[in-house]
């Protein structure tokens, strides 16, 4: 939820609107509104009638728990005329996507604050972490945006007998990865072999999405943790309509800023309302 308020002005910046839509009762969202200075909608669905209607009901949780009718957690992007046109669902009810990587899927994000430019004989790469702070949970992203040289192209997913342009992080067991994400490739033609292969030769954008472990048995190891430092190595085979350079490991860095989660239950009345719940559970634009 900090997270959306945070990322409030640039959403109102790209014309798009933020709301939250909860099972929770109005006087635990004006508790947790007021704690935590949030001042977009935060809409209260009594009976979970519109968790139900868009399918996101949680079914795992049993009808006689007070914390029967909470969503799926995830985001919808809604427009105008009220299409849905996108949606973010994590794989663990503990995560939620920040916004500046939604704004980066849906192409829209702004320029970044920090990048590192990376320049090699056959590439140039600026690549930044979408958030500069972070929650346990929250999915923030690694983008790498990536230009060949002139006439360079690297090697895509399906290369076979090349080495694929690749982003190898070291192991940390304090974060939780996602699958490297890669454009659409083109194929190129190399005519001496008759060989037609997937390739990278106009700038594109590999992006890596992750998180600081929101599990319960790294709270301790996260305590008093400012920072946390992301290192791997971009890999990658170049070559040109004549050669195919040696294989190449470029190391890279990230770090982003930890803030705590919002454990702290609402403080209501009557003391019969359900507790608030510390991050979003469904949210619409």
């Amino acid at each position: 939820m900090v997270d959306l308020q945070n990322g409030l002005p640039e959403l109102t910046a790209k014309g798009l609107g933020l709301a939250v839509i909860t099972y929770d009762s109005p006087a635990t969202l004006a508790d947790f509104r007021a704690r935590r200075g949030i001042t977009f909608p935060l809409l209260s669905d009594p009976g979970s009638s519109t968790i139900k209607a868009y399918g996101i009901l949680n079914t795992t949780v049993a009808e006689t728990s007070t914390n029967y009718g909470i969503p799926f957690p995830g985001t919808f992007v809604i427009d105008r005329q009220g299409v849905v046109t996108a949606r973010f669902f994590e794989e663990a009810f503990q995560e939620r996507t920040t916004v500046a990587s939604m704004m980066l899927t849906l192409g829209t994000n702004s320029s970044p604050v920090a990048a590192s430019r990376i320049t090699t004989d056959h590439l140039r790469v600026t690549t930044y972490a979408s958030d500069e702070v972070v929650a346990p949970g929250s999915l923030f992203s690694i983008v790498l945006d990536i230009a060949p040289r002139e006439r360079m192209h690297v090697y895509a997913p399906g290369a076979d007998g090349y080495k694929v342009i690749d982003l190898i992080l070291d192991p940390n067991p304090l974060l939780v990865t996602r699958p490297l994400q890669y454009p659409s490739s083109e194929i190129y033609f190399f005519e001496p072999l008759n060989e037609r292969v997937p390739v990278f030769e106009s700038p594109f954008r590999l992006t890596q999405a992750m998180a600081v472990s929101p599990a319960r048995e790294h709270r301790e190891a996260l305590a008093d943790v400012e920072s946390v430092t992301v290192t791997g190595t971009l890999n990658y085979q170049a070559c040109d309509d004549r050669i195919c350079f040696n294989p190449q490991s470029v190391p890279v860095s990230y770090t982003v800023r930890l803030r705590p989660l919002d454990t702290e239950r609402a403080n209501t009345q009557p003391a019969s309302a359900q507790p608030a719940n510390t991050e979003p559970a469904s949210s619409a634009r």
